[in-house]
């Protein structure tokens, strides 16, 4: 079987693999084998365990879909990390989600900073024209 897994920044994972064990915290868990009938579901938060040969591998998944058919597998996820254990690949997420939480924040405080100055140019070019 084929599983693509990808995410608003590209993809993150497309390889074979033997079969897959879903555990969502809404949908519980599943496992799509080989020749398994169509299926369509939703992951809120949760993982994909990877089987391929003797090796797992684990995706953490946040706001995700999964649609198997004819032995492909696709996820689409908001946020998606792959790790040897879903403990390890939860906390490159957690990381990961820190460092964005901390950009976004220095961000705004950038942009209010950008936006007193400029009322403060504002004010000082209306006083000059008195």
């Amino acid at each position: 079987m084929k599983l693509t897994v990808i995410t608003p920044s590209g993809v993150l994972y497309n390889e074979d693999v033997d079969y897959i064990v879903v555990s969502s915290k809404n949908n519980g868990d599943f496992a799509v084998l080989e020749n398994h009938a169509p299926i369509i579901s939703t992951i809120d938060v949760g993982y994909i365990k990877m089987v391929k040969e003797q090796s797992h591998l684990f995706t953490v998944i946040i706001n995700g879909v999964l649609e198997q058919q004819d032995n492909f597998i696709n996820v689409i996820a908001q946020e998606a990390h792959v790790g040897l254990n879903k403990e390890s690949a939860m906390d490159h997420l957690n990381q990961v989600r820190h460092e964005r939480l901390e950009e976004n924040r220095q961000r705004t405080m950038d942009f209010l900073k950008a936006e007193r100055e400029l009322k403060k140019s504002i004010r000082e070019a209306q006083a000059s024209k008195r």
